[in-house]
Parts: C-alpha cells; structure tokens; sequence
C-alpha cells in the first residue's frame, strides 16, 4: 500500500463526561471521504491523543474504522512513554482494522537516541507489516528523532513515512536525501504544503485539512500535474488558514471551524478550554475567505 495526498487528522468528538460520540465521527468521515481525501488519521494531535483513555482511543478508531468502510487507508495514532504500551496500542489497532499507525513518542524524561530507535522499531514489529508513519514534533516532545535515527528507521521495511512537525524545511531536504527510495516525507501544518511537495513531499498531514478537504486536495492535485503557478495561487490565501490553527489551541480551533460547519464535535476535553466569540468569529471570515463555510 502506498500512502499518498490528504490525510485530515480528524478530531475526537466527545461529550462533557467523556463518551465517544460515534455517530458524529462518522458524520465527520463520510463528508471528507465525499470531498476526496486520501487517507483518514485518526488520533494525531488535532485528535487529542494526550487526553483520551486507551479505551477512548480504541472506540474512536473503531468508528473511524466502521465508517470508512475500507473507502481509503486509516492511519491511526499510537503515542505511550513505554515500550510495552506502545505495542498494547498497536496491535490493538491492528485487531481494529487500521491499514497503518502513526507511531509517535510522549516523554516525561528525556530519552536517549537508542532509547527513541527502541521505540520505533517495537511499533513497527507490533505492526504486523502495515506501513508505519514517524511522527516527530519537537514543540511538544522532549526527546525527538534525530537525522541519524531517522535514517536507520528508514531501513526498517514497514517505516516507510514520515510526518515531521519541525517547522524546519531545511531539515525536510536533509530527511528526503538521507531516505531517498526508501522513506517519503509528509508535510504537517507547521510547513507550507507547497514548498514540501516541490522538495519531494508526498502528501501532508494536518488538521486543517479537516476543515478544508476540498481545497486541499486541488492543491495537491495541481502540484502532482506540475502546475507550481496554480499551486502558490491556492496556497496563499489557504496559509490563512494555518495561521489562525497555529494562533488558537489545535483541539479548540478545529473542533470550533468543524461546529461552525454544522458538525457536532463537542468542546475540546478539559481542561482545555473552547474558543470565545471573538476568535469564533475571526476563524468563521478565514473559512469564509477560503470558501469553506
């Protein structure tokens, strides 16, 4: 299986006391399977991994799971301080149905480079084969996957993808060279999509893409037919869009754009906090500039 184009990192619509709200998951996943995504990742970091349960993550998975329908590839989320969690977590998943894990690293001690190589490699043998995606965002993890790490991942036959959160597209060029043929680079929401596409990228991954599927595709579509005119013509007031999800709490903003466009997704899980008007209003003009409301 190849990985490839948009993959939104959809939410985790819950209620006040916790309970999973399947049906609006599903809602979520029928309307962006409609629009054209490539892929589903549940349980990234717009989907709130940090402050859900296993059990919790489990049924968000399972719904996203059901609801798909084997329609495009689902690509969860697996994040643990331990080893042995880590790999609970993802046969788990595999038992549900995923067609690959987004294997990321949560550290409350630093944690040395052979450490983080540990990590990753019991994910991709716990994977049972499915494609596995590195996710490294040095804003929120204290021990990170180094360029020498990344590169014996890379040789593992199943870690065939990486998500990297740096900001650095300069360190992108230095992953797509030291893995070339054998690791491809998605971009997140901290990157300009184009810029990754036309360095090699293949795809991105990021919650905007939630709120913005249709457009984001026709970007990734006009840079796959090599049109870089229309590419930057549709990044550019589609950066908007980046700029208010960096400005506002991830969950909050997201959560906030996808109520603003009918879905029930709750508020975000406390103890974060849901959007006031004023910053509503400010993301209801950006979606509405883009044409996504």
């Amino acid at each position: 299986m190849s990985l490839h184009g948009v993959f939104p990192y959809l939410v985790s619509p819950t209620t006040a006391e916790g309970e999973v709200k399947a049906s609006v998951l599903g809602d979520l996943v029928e309307h962006l399977v409609a629009q054209g995504v490539h892929g589903l990742a549940p349980l990234g970091s717009t989907g709130e991994f940090a402050y859900l349960s296993n059990a919790q993550r489990l049924q968000v998975v399972r719904a996203t799971v059901d609801a798909n329908r084997g329609r495009v590839p689902v690509v969860a989320g697996v994040a643990s301080t331990s080893i042995h969690d880590a790999v609970v977590q993802t046969k788990a998943l595999v038992e549900a149905g995923v067609d690959g894990i987004l294997a990321i690293l949560e550290a409350y001690f630093p944690v040395k480079d052979a450490g983080v190589e540990a990590y990753f490699r019991a994910i991709a043998e716990a994977a049972g084969g499915r494609p596995v995606v590195l996710y490294t965002n040095p804003q929120f993890q204290r021990s990170d996957l180094t360029l020498p790490v990344i590169e014996r991942l890379s040789h593992i036959d199943n870690i065939r993808y990486i998500k990297d959160a740096s900001t650095n597209t300069g360190r992108l060029l230095s992953i797509i060279e030291r893995t070339r043929g054998r690791m491809e680079v998605f971009s997140a929401s901290a990157h300009i999509p184009a810029c990754v596409l036309l360095i090699g990228g293949v795809g991105w991954m990021a919650g905007p893409a939630c709120i913005i599927p249709r457009q984001s595709i026709e970007l990734y579509d006009a840079a796959r037919a090599g049109d870089w005119n229309r590419v930057m013509d549709l990044q550019r007031p589609l950066w908007r869009v980046n700029e208010i999800f960096a400005k506002y709490s991830i969950a909050s903003c997201i959560k906030g754009a996808l109520q603003l466009q009918g879905f029930d997704v709750g508020d975000p899980i406390a103890p974060q906090e849901p959007l006031g008007e004023a910053a509503r209003a400010e993301i209801a003009e950006v979606l509405a500039s883009v044409g996504a409301l």
